[in-house]
């Protein structure tokens, strides 16, 4: 129930009983008005029907008129609280930097207003803090890891390394890799949060891309016995960056071959509509919980199947994925059966005829 509906239902019980007041006391007095007219040997009328008509024909009436102005008042008070609503529902982490309008009638909900953005501000800075130690960080990061592995390329190069040695060199640059690998997404995605970074839009033939994607995939799924099938492949052009695309295309596919049963299968389906197209990767791996769903966008976020297996990973590929579709203007779902089958789904905008692409920033 709204505030205006409370408040219009508290006034309409207020005025009931009030009018229910008036109409004893009238009632009161018109029977001691009478009593002094049988003392003066007069006849004396109905209490109850003069009573009744004074009600009727005035007590009801201004209760009517005094809801109505009540409403429409209550109305036009609350219209900012209305508007704050809505300006408060737009808000998230991408558009912090907005702030709600005031009034300009300098009462509590100007207050009110100020307080927000001043907690809107607080709240930029913050993170705006976050992503500028994380991007530092990162930076900060490469120069040791890139030491770190040419020491130990040479070390694991240099013949008078006992074998013994040479496995654990081994062993250190893979996860030199892996921490590097870790590195450059947290460099990518920090830049994409403080828009530094520039997409090289152009008109690019998304179904090649695709068809090279699953030459890729079927060479990734070969140890493990996966089979990967491209179902449909239709001609379509997009407007997007071609680098930027095929790491998507990397991204979920590597996902659908890691996350996947022994022996599994990964369908590959790139389908052009009249003003879209879709792409659509399912995996018979073990599937995402409904209640994890909703988190696997989350950065560094891993599902219990994650954990539970030896299978590498950072985290961070889904969060990748989302950027970059988000930057072409398309969405992406996933949507899973447990210990069946997970399928993402990818729609991206059609380049339409006509148009000039240019390089365009986030």
């Amino acid at each position: 129930m709204t505030i205006r509906t409370r408040l219009a239902l508290w006034l309409g019980g207020i005025l009931l009983l009030s009018l229910a007041v008036l109409s004893g006391v009238l009632h009161y007095e018109w029977v001691e008005q009478q009593h002094l007219l049988r003392q003066k040997n007069t006849e004396p009328e109905s209490a109850w029907s003069e009573t009744g008509e004074i009600v009727l024909g005035y007590g009801l009436p201004t209760m009517f008129f005094l809801l109505l102005g009540s409403w429409l008042l209550l109305g036009k008070s609350l219209t900012p609280i209305s508007a704050l609503t809505v300006a408060a529902e737009r808000i998230e982490i991408s558009n912090l930097k907005e702030r709600l309008p005031l009034a300009g009638r300098g009462d509590e909900l100007d207050r009110l207003t100020v307080v927000f953005n001043n907690m809107m501000a607080r709240l930029d800075e913050s993170f705006t803090q976050i992503r500028e130690f994380t991007l530092n960080a990162s930076h900060e990061l490469k120069t040791p890891l890139t030491v770190l592995r040419a020491e130990t390329e040479t070390a694991l190069c240099d013949g008078a390394t006992p074998p013994a040695q040479r496995e654990i060199f081994a062993n250190q640059l893979d996860q030199i890799a892996h921490l590097t690998k870790i590195v450059d997404s947290l460099t990518l995605l920090s830049k994409a949060d403080t828009g530094q970074l520039t997409l090289a839009l152009e008109s690019v033939r998304l179904d090649e891309l695709v068809h090279a994607s699953f030459a890729d995939a079927q060479l990734l799924a070969w140890p493990d016995g996966i089979t990967v099938e491209l179902k449909a492949c239709d001609e379509a052009t997009v407007r997007g960056d071609p680098h930027r695309l095929k790491q998507l295309l990397l991204n979920l596919t590597d996902n659908a071959i890691k996350y996947n049963q022994p022996h599994g299968r990964v369908e590959i389906e790139f389908v052009r509509g009249s003003r879209s197209v879709v792409l659509r990767i399912t995996n018979t791996g073990p599937g995402i919980a409904p209640e994890q769903l909703p988190r696997v966008f989350d950065r560094f976020y891993r599902g219990d199947p994650a954990h539970g297996t030896s299978v590498e990973g950072s985290g961070l590929g889904l969060s990748i994925a989302r950027w970059i579709v988000k930057a072409h203007g398309g969405e992406i779902q996933i949507a899973s059966i447990m210990n069946r089958e997970t399928i993402v789904t990818v729609t991206l905008p059609l380049l339409e005829e006509g148009l000039v692409v240019a390089p365009a920033r986030l």
